[in-house]
């Protein structure tokens, strides 16, 4: 089943490519994604962890750790991290975790229908498709993303939704559709016209529930 948004993400240990972790643990009061892949050394994977790679100071400015994930073990993980960072011209200073008995997979719903028998049980040469999830400090999931194995994930809307997440939770305000970091953001409808314009000062009313405001500059 699969881990519901605003649900306390469940704990495990596992192994990676740089030791056993403890997921929470590992966490600790920073905000995380947690990503898998269906297999190493495979064209469209090897793309996302390259993009992943490139992004580590995007990741470290927004106080956000990053975790890979794939059914292949930990010996196969170190060798493909080798064409990672040969395709990325940097390092990849992140773990990818090794889930050879699909437990995890299981446990966040990473798997496809066509997984399971109609007993329940796991058909042989499985694949995770490319789930991906991101964590606050208070553990609960914030967001989750869901593609197919075939279609590779776009890392700028991951990170443009991760910083919707964080000026939301830092100001208490929601995002409109396309928002990109500096631009207006929409008020809460459970905020009155009075509070908002105390709380935000200039309020625009585009239509009586669709308010925009400017988030103060720091």
């Amino acid at each position: 089943m699969a881990v519901r948004i605003n649900q306390a993400v469940p704990d495990f240990n596992a192994v990676s490519d740089v030791g056993r972790l403890r997921f929470l643990s590992w966490i600790g009061n920073n905000w995380a994604i947690l990503f898998s892949h269906p297999q190493d050394f495979t064209g469209v994977c090897t793309t996302e962890m390259s993009a992943v790679t490139q992004m580590s100071k995007q990741w470290s400015e927004r106080n956000t750790k990053v975790m890979g994930l794939s059914a292949d073990c930990t010996d196969t993980h170190k060798n493909w991290k080798q064409d990672i960072e040969a395709l990325a011209c940097q390092p990849a200073a992140f773990p990818i975790i090794s889930d050879q008995n699909f437990e995890l997979a299981k446990m966040f719903g990473m798997l496809p229908e066509d997984a399971f028998k109609s007993d329940g049980s796991l058909r042989s040469n499985i694949r995770t498709v490319r789930t991906l999830f991101i964590i606050g400090p208070d553990k609960r999931l914030k967001l989750s993303m869901f593609y197919p194995s075939n279609v590779g994930r776009n890392w700028a809307e991951v990170l443009r939704a991760l910083d919707a997440l964080h000026t939301a939770a830092k100001n208490s305000v929601a995002m409109p559709a396309n928002w990109k970091l500096g631009e207006d953001v929409i008020v809460p409808s459970v905020i009155s016209d009075k509070d908002a314009k105390i709380k935000f000062g200039k309020v625009k009313a585009i239509l009586p529930y669709v308010r925009s405001t400017k988030l103060p500059q720091k």
